[in-house]
């Protein structure tokens, strides 16, 4: 079978990996003109196996009067709330419940488990560096609320043999040194030492290069996708600006530009683009080694081989990227103000970068069959993108190859 896959992320190249593995021919389609260009170029290079937790949860209901109204600094919702945020933040609410907030987490947490399993096995055999580390990771926390909350998450995931563990302020300087040297009034942390770090760009690249090695697969970049070709409901072609394409199937790895394809289909896809954003810079004085998060700022601090990335905030905006040079400015200087020896700030060039996250209500990643039939999904992973990439892209294989066996 011809499969497309319309995206060349990290999502879409590990999706295409899985399809052709499985013994299809795949066409990946970008309209870039290099792979991994979007959210998979500069994002915050965790691998968070262990950090999943849901955003729609109480906790978060109960502050989002403040953080509609700008307050955090971190967040920014752009007025006026246009018809798509209304539909997605209506959706949201109705996520924030203790109940729904455990299943999305355990959901999320368990796909996450499995891609730390079959990242492993495709390391060997990439032939590339992709700055891969087992980093470890430490999320700061502030005061005795976000203490609470923490150790019900951490007691969660022990229950699926998930090791995360609540710690002093104390025990995190052990851990990371380089957390004494850091301005925030911290009450604790959480540790969890099976996160890793590593290259999404990088990694992606390396996956393509191994694809177009073998048979059947083509990588088409620099092409435009205008829309899927179907008839009586059937998938038939891919209509782009270079001519149509014959497919059997197609998979959709477009993040938050996927409801744009999709909706000409009568499909629904509720992805919301929340804009986030990234510096990588030189090391500072005291670089560290274990990948740490500000939890109440929303920052993250994390070493790519010789490099420190710092990346951070959710803003719902859309897709404007007029103010992308202000956030970064903003989330430099706070990062700077909190973690003034972790990085050298004033290092030229620094590279700077903004990308729009693709968030469902759930925070859970829309992945499988359609009502069109051929019509597939593998897309809406907000910030796990990279983590949950493998084994987003073997449960949309499986699913298809369910269903085809199916029809038969």
């Amino acid at each position: 079978m011809h499969v497309a896959v319309l995206g060349a992320g990290v999502v879409g190249v590990t999706t295409a990996n899985y399809l052709s593995r499985a013994g299809h021919d795949v066409t990946v389609i970008d309209r870039e003109e290099s792979v991994a260009q979007g959210c998979s170029f500069a994002n915050g290079a965790q691998l968070s196996y262990s950090y999943t937790d849901a955003m729609a949860t109480p906790a978060f209901l109960a502050k989002m009067p403040r953080l509609v109204a700008g307050f955090d600094p971190a967040i920014r919702v752009r007025p006026p709330i246009n018809r798509s945020l209304l539909k997605w933040g209506l959706a949201f609410v109705g996520e924030c419940t203790t109940k729904k907030a455990v299943e999305n987490t355990v959901a999320n947490l368990q796909m996450a488990q499995r891609s730390a399993q079959l990242i492993a096995e495709l390391r060997p055999g990439l032939g590339a560096d992709f700055s891969y580390r087992c980093a470890g990771k430490i999320i700061l926390l502030h005061g005795a609320k976000e203490l609470a909350n923490a150790r019900r998450s951490s007691a969660l995931k022990a229950r699926f043999g998930v090791q995360t563990e609540v710690i002093s302020l104390d025990d995190a300087i052990d851990i990371e040194p380089a957390i004494q040297y850091m301005k925030g009034q911290y009450s604790g942390a959480v540790y969890s030492p099976g996160d890793d770090v590593g290259d999404s760009r990088t990694f992606a690249h390396a996956l393509a290069d191994k694809l177009k090695d073998r048979p059947g697969c083509h990588i088409r970049l620099g092409v435009t996708v205008n829309g899927i070709i179907a008839r009586q409901h059937r998938v038939k072609a891919v209509d782009t600006d270079h001519g149509p394409i014959d497919v059997d199937a197609v998979v959709v790895c477009l993040g938050a530009w996927s409801p744009q394809i999709l909706k000409q289909h009568g499909v629904a896809a509720n992805i919301y683009p929340a804009r986030g954003y990234s510096v990588t810079l030189a090391p500072g004085p005291q670089p560290m080694s274990v990948s740490v998060t500000d939890f109440a700022r929303r920052f993250v601090i994390g070493r790519i081989g010789d490099q420190v990335r710092v990346a951070g905030f959710a803003d719902f905006v859309g897709f404007t990227t007029h103010k992308d040079s202000q956030r970064i400015s903003k989330l430099l200087n706070i990062v700077k103000s909190n973690a003034p020896q972790a990085a050298d700030y004033d290092s030229s060039p620094n590279k700077a970068w903004g990308g729009s996250r693709p968030l469902t209500p759930s925070g859970r990643p829309l992945i499988g069959a359609t009502s069109v039939d051929g019509l597939y999904l593998n897309t809406g992973h907000g910030s796990l993108g990279w983590t949950l990439a493998c084994a987003s892209a073997e449960k949309l294989v499986n699913s298809m190859s369910y269903k085809i066996a199916g029809a038969n």
